[in-house]
């Protein structure tokens, strides 16, 4: 499963198929094309969509029309984007969701649940609004977000509601990113005990990624700098993603340089419990 789960993770296209070409080829090992489709299915993982066993869709829910387009995403919380994704156990699976602000990539909150039920999801929820507030909450066509006990807080409080369309896997790019990364990072180097050991293990990780990891799209920078930034910050890093220059640490250094003062303080520090 670990070779499925690595190789999925780097190439979301490979089918059944592929996947027995791949470790025929990679590992020296012959599996029957049956094994290969039920562990995939057991996994959650089908090819080409990034998560569709974890984006079940309700056909009797509201589906909202993706918000994005063209927009230009120029500041924080301007728009925040959700996903679910799975984690091997020994015993089993657990889910995680996260919530994070896609101008900075922090990410605001995050649950673990052993099952795809709504609560969770709602719970994340409830954390990130403790906070703050977005313009635009983007999430992809699972029942979890379509249901009204989610959509109706959101609108409530006067938030668009974005959706990605069928098909359109590349709308949530910046979750499937911070999946890589979580697993690449964190997942694939270690083996837990259970559901506590592996909470203990993220949140640990959450902490170093928001405030200590810096992003070369960032300027350097750590999602925690930009979401707790200002203005005059924002548009340093705004230019320099317009000009380019945003893919080394020369923001970063230009800014500790002259105005050490310019770099935020972390917004918010969430309390979750598993």
């Amino acid at each position: 499963m670990d070779w499925i789960d690595r190789q999925y993770t780097d190439h979301p296209t490979t089918g059944v198929l592929g996947m027995v070409d791949h470790i025929a080829l990679k590992h020296k090992a012959i599996v029957n094309p049956k094994r290969v489709r039920r562990l995939m299915r057991t996994m959650s993982l089908m090819a080409i969509y990034p998560k569709p066993r974890t984006t079940l869709p309700n056909i009797r829910h509201k589906v909202f029309p993706c918000l994005l387009g063209r927009l230009k995403v120029i500041k924080p919380d301007q728009v925040w984007c959700t996903d679910i994704t799975y984690i091997r156990l020994l015993g089993g699976f657990m889910y995680l969701v996260a919530i994070m602000d896609m101008y900075s990539r922090y990410v605001i909150s995050w649950r673990l649940s052993n099952s795809m039920d709504l609560s969770f999801c709602l719970d994340a929820l409830d954390d990130s609004l403790r906070f703050s507030e977005c313009e635009i909450f983007h999430t992809d066509q699972g029942s979890q977000y379509t249901s009204p006990d989610f959509t109706d807080v959101l609108l409530n409080r006067g938030i668009k509601v974005s959706m990605s369309g069928k098909g359109r896997c590349f709308d949530n790019i910046f979750n499937e990113r911070l999946w890589r990364t979580v697993k690449y990072e964190e997942i694939f180097l270690h083996e837990y005990a259970d559901g506590h050991d592996l909470y203990r293990h993220l949140e640990r990780y959450f902490d170093y990624y928001n405030f200590h990891r810096t992003h070369s799209s960032l300027g350097g920078l750590t999602p925690g700098m930009i979401y707790g930034g200002d203005a005059d910050l924002w548009d340093e890093l705004n230019h320099s993603l317009s000009s380019k220059a945003a893919g080394s640490s020369r923001l970063l250094r230009r800014i500790t340089a002259s105005h050490p003062e310019r770099i935020g303080e972390n917004k918010l520090i969430t309390s979750k419990k598993l």
